[in-house]
């Protein structure tokens, strides 16, 4: 199964510039433990999973701590290479690549049980196997969604990062996602998702926490939250 590491955040402030958006933020994900994010736009969500891999131009301050192994102070790649892969929002393909070539660039050996390889993404997803040969950026929304958290699957990293994974694809492709996400957890890895579709995040996560102008505001079990209409009201509105 490998080794099976915590995940978290302690006192992350994080800035664009001189203007701050996220607020002294702490948060964890247990070994196997799927974790949402909820808020309505423009609550820092996305800023939040940039955060712990240091892109887009934002500067962190806090403990980011995968194991034993600090990340707020490495480079994008050597988050990375700590075993945490990143579905981000708006897929950032290389127009010079196939989707076959995303997927094995992408590729991680790990010779665990479950482990995925470019032929079990296609398998998992045909949709993108019949269009291996052409660039990803080709590819429509949905399938560019599907090539990304593939490329992530890939990786074989013990935390996957997913930004809106529901964006473009079918009701057919969630179920799948929701099934993958269930059985990266029964591996002991864990996940930590960015959604808007409040549905399928309480269907995948475990907990919840709601974000609200940068900064926490509640933290409940999934099945609790689901429950709490006056909740999803307030911090959603829904």
């Amino acid at each position: 199964m490998g080794e099976e590491k915590q995940f978290s955040i302690d006192g992350l402030n994080v800035y664009y510039g001189k203007a701050q958006v996220l607020y002294n933020l702490s948060l964890k994900v247990n070994p196997g433990e799927r974790v949402a994010i909820l808020g309505r736009n423009g609550m820092g969500k996305t800023t939040l999973l940039k955060s712990v891999f240091g892109i887009g131009g934002v500067r962190r301050q806090g403990n980011i701590l995968y194991g034993d192994k600090e990340c707020q102070s490495l480079s994008s790649y050597q988050v990375a290479r700590q075993g945490i892969a990143y579905v981000p929002q708006g897929w950032l393909l290389f127009q010079s690549l196939t989707v076959e070539e995303h997927l094995v660039v992408a590729y991680r050996k790990s010779n665990l049980p479950g482990e995925w390889t470019p032929e079990k993404v296609f398998e998992t997803f045909p949709e993108i196997e019949r269009r291996r040969k052409i660039s990803g950026t080709k590819l429509s929304g949905g399938e560019q969604q599907i090539l990304t958290i593939g490329r992530a699957l890939v990786t074989n990293s013990g935390l996957l990062l997913m930004d809106e994974p529901s964006e473009g694809v079918s009701a057919m492709v969630l179920d799948r996602i929701a099934a993958i996400c269930e059985a990266l957890v029964s591996q002991g890895k864990s996940i930590l998702l960015v959604e808007q579709n409040l549905e399928l995040a309480l269907r995948i996560a475990d907990r919840v926490y709601i974000l609200v102008n940068g900064a926490i505001v509640h933290s409940s079990p999934s099945g609790e939250f689901r429950l709490d209409k006056e909740k999803q009201r307030m911090y959603l509105g829904i």
